[in-house]
């Protein structure tokens, strides 16, 4: 059976995104194969400096997971600084990375171009990406575009280190889905915080509609065919079986849709999808201690198995002797 691992950020309210992109993923993933699920508190360091902001969206992302599905019985489920070897990790994995392979990032190079500050958490946040996978012997990395050359780079980490000091890292492959690798947000751009256009999951319903309400369209005429490019068509066909995608399509085609309709639609579709989750993620915010119990557990079993890369790893660079 692979392991499939894979991690979340802590940045703020989950959104259509994330949930799409990663999250759904996850919840298929734990009934077929060894899933290894965490939330990347450390990455998070990178862009927030505010505590208790950081303890709240960490919890909250926690409650997010189990409230969508995540079975911590099936899966390894644990916060990322709750497992501190992968630190030690990433310092062995950094003396073997190249300078010009972290320069050539874009994911470091938008994130500086868009004005945020640059810090070596920043810079080197592949190696600890990679730190995050290597530690726990993933097989199969689900990713996004957007994470597309950060697998890469833990590749070519993965396989430095080896060619160095032998055979002792699982070298990782990227398992990337075409249809929701990227989920657009309501401008059309790709779904981010950072752009202030997503659609969040456990929102209030106001909030919610609002954002639906928003979603760009184009001046098509109502009495025009519509596009089925369109931003509209391609977050409501999240939803839909192929069936009713086809029967979406045919409506989008034929004259006299209205753009308004289908967005108090898209809204209805969304918050009966979502209702069963958002109850069950308050009655988890209600129930901290038995949240708490759960990330214990997980990191527990998260440990057992870094502790075992990570000795090897040790023992190759020569620091057990």
């Amino acid at each position: 059976m692979k392991r499939v691992l894979s991690g979340i950020q802590p940045s703020g309210q989950l959104h259509l995104g994330n949930y799409f992109g990663m999250m759904s993923r996850m919840i298929r993933y734990q009934l077929s194969s060894d899933l290894f699920c965490f939330i990347a508190n450390y990455h998070a360091l990178t862009s927030i400096r505010d505590k208790e902001q950081i303890q709240k969206y960490t919890f909250n992302a926690v409650c997010d997971f189990l409230a969508v599905g995540l079975d911590p019985v099936k899966t390894t489920f644990w916060v990322q600084s709750d497992v501190p070897q992968v630190l030690e990790l990433t310092w062995l994995l950094a003396n073997v990375a190249g300078v010009g392979l972290m320069e050539r990032s874009t994911s470091y190079k938008d994130k500086i171009a868009k004005g945020i500050i640059p810090n070596m958490g920043l810079f080197s946040y592949p190696i600890l990406m990679a730190a995050d996978i290597l530690l726990y012997g993933g097989d199969l990395v689900p990713v996004g575009k957007d994470q597309k050359q950060h697998l890469e780079i833990a590749r070519d980490i993965a396989i430095r280190f080896n060619n160095i000091y032998g055979a002792v890292l699982v070298v990782p492959e990227a398992d990337i889905d075409q249809h929701t690798m990227q989920v657009p947000g309501i401008d059309g751009q790709k779904m981010s915080k950072s752009y202030n256009n997503t659609i969040p999951i456990f929102a209030p319903e106001k909030t919610i509609k609002k954002r639906v309400m928003s979603i760009i369209t184009d001046s098509t005429p109502i009495e025009k065919p519509k596009s089925t490019d369109s931003t509209l068509f391609q977050l409501y066909k999240l939803f839909l079986s192929e069936e009713k995608c086809i029967q979406l399509a045919d409506r989008f085609e034929t004259p006299g849709l209205r753009y308004g309709d289908i967005k108090k639609e898209l809204f209805g579709v969304i918050m009966d999808y979502f209702t069963p989750f958002r109850e069950k993620r308050e009655d988890l915010l209600n129930h901290r201690d038995f949240v708490l119990d759960t990330l214990r557990q997980g990191a527990e079993k998260a440990a057992v198995v870094a502790d075992t890369y990570l000795k090897r790893a040790r023992e190759a660079v020569g620091l057990i002797f």
